[in-house]
């Protein structure tokens, strides 16, 4: 009987992103590390992603645990296609980050000395998580979430 092979776990996610430097600052204060910067390009990399020519500088940010990883790219050639960022979170592909937090109201206060606005409003699921969607750097999607502690 053949084995069959298993998910192993999830590496990280990818963000384009305008500016990198700016992405950068945005997730640092959300409490991302850097964690490497490097330029990818040649032929093999377009044979990966379908995008002939591509010269993208890479940022790598990981969370303070050490698990999850956010990679935002720039691309320098070939130039954007399309701009999905503020299109309604009910879009189909849409894709947004959740963050799990234990100071929401201090974060937010935070992240909005950088730009961020609330998309809805903050508010309690249960007895569960204080949640709320934000638009951060560049307008991108990010959920925040705080356990609530009995």
């Amino acid at each position: 009987m053949v084995q069959q092979s298993k998910l192993l776990r999830m590496d990280n996610i990818g963000i384009v992103v305008e500016s990198l430097d700016k992405a950068i600052l945005f997730f640092t204060e959300l409490g991302l590390k850097l964690e490497g910067r490097s330029i990818i390009e040649g032929e093999w990399a377009g044979r990966i992603t379908g995008v002939h020519g591509q010269s993208v500088e890479v940022a790598m940010m990981v969370t303070p645990d050490g698990h999850s990883r956010l990679e935002l790219s720039k691309f320098l050639t070939p130039s954007v296609i399309s701009d999905h960022r503020t299109e309604p979170v009910n879009s189909l592909g849409y894709l947004r980050a959740m963050f799990t937090v234990d100071d929401i109201d201090e974060l937010l206060s935070r992240l909005f000395k950088h730009g961020a606005q609330l998309v809805g409003e903050l508010v309690q699921y249960e007895n569960a998580y204080r949640l709320c969607y934000i638009r951060g750097v560049e307008g991108l999607l990010i959920g925040l979430a705080q356990p609530v502690h009995q």
